[in-house]
């Protein structure tokens, strides 16, 4: 059994839809959900499902001492940054080689890096006039958004999109595919 943390900052769908895709599985737990803010509603959508929830200042998250031994309680193999907006600190990295996974929402190397993040993305992808957009599963490393890319998908946009339009268009990619990108992973390293 491979035991997940999944990193939130936000409102959680994506969290949500990983939990509820692995109920029942044999092979894969979520056993935490960690934030660094204490408002995020993913922490609610965790608690409702039965998994546990943390919270973590940004300085306790950067602190090995404080989040390595709450990792390492909840047994975790394997990390999910689902819409996390703290940069990963290199002890993690190194902890987790290969075992901490992100989700962009846009098509990497383009719309990347510090401040590319949720709207953001999506207003930058609409400015570009891009035809258009998609997700990225990539690998964590110290640069961020520049991890190898694992997996991306895409869809089309019109002219008359808008960043909304853009952001549904995206996240009906990050729903039906991300729990997949995830497992076959994990699967696949077994």
């Amino acid at each position: 059994m491979t035991h997940i943390a999944i990193f939130v900052s936000g409102s959680g769908t994506n969290c949500e839809n990983i939990i509820r895709y692995f109920q029942g599985s044999n092979d894969i737990k979520i056993n935490l959900v960690l934030s660094n803010k204490a408002d995020a509603y993913a922490l609610v959508r965790a608690q409702k499902l039965g998994v546990e929830t943390c919270v973590l200042s940004k300085a306790d998250f950067n602190n090995a001492a404080k989040l390595m031994p709450i990792l390492e309680r909840h047994n975790i193999d394997f990390i999910v940054l689902a819409g996390f907006l703290l940069f990963i600190p290199d002890f993690l990295i190194k902890a987790y080689p290969h075992k901490m996974l992100n989700l962009h929402p846009a098509l990497l190397p383009k719309f990347g890096g510090k401040g590319m993040w949720g709207h953001h993305v999506h207003e930058a992808v609409k400015a570009a006039g891009e035809k258009e957009t998609g997700m990225t599963v990539h690998w964590v490393s110290s640069e961020i958004d520049g991890g190898e890319i694992i997996a991306q998908y895409k869809t089309p946009l019109s002219p008359d999109d808008n960043p909304d339009n853009i952001a549904e268009k995206e996240h009906v990619l990050e729903m039906k595919y991300f729990p997949q990108i995830i497992e076959k992973i994990i699967l696949s390293n077994k």
